[in-house]
């Protein structure tokens, strides 16, 4: 007898990835390709995304062995739906995939229970109350400009502020100034304009040309923090307070799941929020691809929680 197959899809805006799985869990094809976000890249874009991880994870695999999928993509995703629809019945798949939101898929990639809520913190921040596997209420998500308290964009922007602000009253860093002496060399370089005000018109420039490259500077944020400066700990503070009270406002009952790359590598954010959720059942998102395979698994299976950890563990 031939094996059934499920395939899931985790297109967000930094990579796409797709996992291809038996009926018990095990992975039997991956592949990552460019982000598929069609938001913040475009249909075409990320359509070519997820052809390309779509084929490179099917590689040899008989497309009509596929029994159900599913595409978490972020986003509003009504365009895509054709368009997915048509590389299903390029490889061969019978059905097109079911289109969840991409909240739904990092949920289900750190608990099997139904019922929950998900603290996100990536380049964006959101937080989200699950029931049924379904988004319930959401808070925050509402983009870099208006939103998203406590990500890694408003962490890099909290520190560019914090150095511009200090060169703009005049003051030149000084040896023990760890946060701007990492800023400033991770946007100038080791070029350095003669006054306090040019560094910052510098900085600001570079800022606007590419505003979210910002984002970069969360994790420079967490180093200098970890080495004990006193700014990049008060960012800490202010951005775990930021998330912890986006996820008050969803939170019931169940797991807390932690995602999104600020949230579940180590770091000073990630154990500020963990103290701020004392008490709280905290666990950590895995494989996101692998969670919509499971997540698309899930009526084919009798019991799905005993293999949820095959299919979510990282390839």
């Amino acid at each position: 007898m031939t094996e059934s197959l499920v395939v899931g899809v985790d297109a967000g805006a930094t990579s796409t990835r797709v996992s291809v799985h038996t009926l018990d869990g095990r992975r039997v094809g991956y592949a990552r390709a460019a982000a598929g976000n069609p938001t913040a890249h475009g249909l075409a874009k990320a359509v070519a995304a997820v052809g390309a991880a779509l084929k490179e994870a099917l590689d040899s695999l008989d497309g009509s062995r596929v029994a159900a999928s599913m595409a978490g993509v972020a986003g509003p995703t009504p365009a895509m739906v054709p368009e997915l629809a048509a590389l299903w019945a390029a490889h061969g798949i019978p059905r097109p995939p079911v289109h969840v939101p991409d909240v739904t898929i990092a949920y289900a990639a750190g608990s099997a229970e139904p019922d929950g809520s998900l603290l996100l913190s990536g380049t964006g921040a959101v937080a989200t109350r699950v029931a049924g596997f379904e988004v319930a209420r959401i808070a925050d998500g509402l983009g870099w400009l208006l939103g998203d308290q406590g990500s890694g964009f408003w962490i890099g922007r909290e520190a560019a502020k914090a150095v511009i602000s200090s060169l703009d009253r005049g003051r030149l860093p000084v040896p023990g100034d760890i946060l701007t002496d990492l800023v400033l060399t991770h946007v100038l370089g080791q070029e350095r304009p003669e006054t306090p005000r040019a560094i910052a018109d510098r900085v600001v420039r570079v800022a606007q040309a590419d505003h979210m490259g910002l984002a970069a500077l969360a994790a420079l944020v967490s180093k200098a923090a970890a080495a004990g400066d006193p700014v990049a700990e008060g960012i800490v503070r202010r951005a775990a307070g930021h998330l912890v009270d986006t996820l008050r406002r969803v939170h019931v009952s169940g797991p807390v799941v932690l995602a999104g790359s600020v949230l579940t590598n180590d770091g000073p954010v990630r154990d500020a929020v963990t103290e701020l959720l004392a008490g709280a059942r905290v666990a950590t998102a895995r494989d996101g691809a692998g969670a919509a395979a499971w997540l698309a698994a899930r009526p084919l299976l009798t019991d799905a929680a005993s293999c949820h950890a095959a299919f979510t563990t990282a390839p």
